[in-house]
């Protein structure tokens, strides 16, 4: 073995694996004080490299090479610094775009949101007076069907509230049980109105949905794991409002998408802004989705996501 690549077994072995300088010593049979010296070489030599990152770093290469590749209005991509953490990613993500919001010109007057896990965390970035008179109207059914409560309501008050303007609120589930429901509801002019305001919105803002067991539309009980299988088989990639759609951004399942209460995809597609957030391996598929589809305008994502999406355009 060469001295390189014995630099190179002792630092994965440091750095990746997260053994101790006394285990890796015991391991090849040399002293703590030996490995411990190993570690300086391999810094000195550029077999690592440590990168000390702030919290919302942005990489402004992907940056570029995203809006140029997909034809985007803009890019977001912070740095998640190697991290598998996937929380703390989606805590960037999240902070990156409330950074957006709060910067963007002119400001929205009306922003179009739906709801989730990284919405809420954007929610909770804004600082009090981001900006004054912005109203905010939800674009998809969020009620819990479960015991495991949605956040949606909060969370675009508290988007409302900071930008001093009202939220308007859709007081629906995002799926149900049936098309006549959907129907009946639809024409319902307290329902009527607020998808009107809706489609009217100067900005929207979403998040989509892997396929994975701790998608947000289980836990509120809109479908069940077994729908996400049957979906899955059927070639779906993810969610976007509680629609599902495949690797074109094709809805999969008609039947379920005419149970499904909010604006259709169609009305994303023709926005001015529409602000995609994603983040986290799981969403890999449907972020692609979004993206080559014409979903959104504006991707604000980690440089993990970034790279595959290049990688495999």
């Amino acid at each position: 073995m060469s001295e390189d690549d014995q630099l190179y077994q002792v630092s994965v072995r440091y750095y990746e694996n997260g053994e101790t300088q006394e285990q890796i010593a015991h391991a090849l049979h040399l002293t703590r004080w030996k490995v411990g010296r190993m570690l300086a070489e391999a810094r000195e030599a550029g077999i690592v490299r440590i990168e000390v990152l702030h919290p919302r770093s942005r990489v402004r290469t992907l940056e570029r090479s995203l809006r140029e590749r997909f034809g985007l209005r803009d890019a977001i991509v912070v740095a998640s610094g190697g991290s598998v953490d996937d929380e703390q990613v989606r805590d960037r993500v999240a902070a990156a775009g409330a950074d957006r919001l709060a910067e963007t010109r002119p400001v929205p007057r009306l922003i179009g949101v739906s709801w989730g896990r990284t919405l809420d965390r954007l929610a909770g970035g804004l600082a009090p007076g981001w900006a004054t008179g912005v109203n905010v109207v939800q674009i998809n059914g969020a009620l819990s069907r479960s015991r495991q409560p949605s956040s949606a309501h909060s969370m675009a008050s508290q988007i409302a509230h900071h930008g001093g303007g009202t939220a308007t609120l859709l007081a629906a589930p995002a799926i149900l049980q049936q098309q006549s429901t959907r129907a009946v509801l639809e024409s319902d002019r307290a329902i009527a109105d607020v998808l009107a305001l809706a489609a009217r919105a100067d900005l929207f803002l979403f998040s989509p949905g892997g396929m994975g067991s701790d998608s947000v539309l289980v836990d509120t009980g809109q479908i069940d794991e077994d729908d996400l299988d049957r979906l899955a088989r059927a070639g779906a990639v993810g969610d976007v409002l509680g629609r599902f759609i495949d690797a074109r951004g094709r809805i999969v399942d008609p039947d379920l998408d005419g149970r499904t209460l909010g604006l259709s995809l169609d009305v994303l597609r023709s926005a001015t802004t529409s602000v995609a957030l994603v983040s986290g391996v799981a969403k890999r598929a449907v972020c692609r989705a979004v993206v080559t589809s014409g979903l959104c305008d504006v991707l604000i994502t980690d440089d993990q996501n970034a790279t595959h999406l290049l990688e495999e355009a």
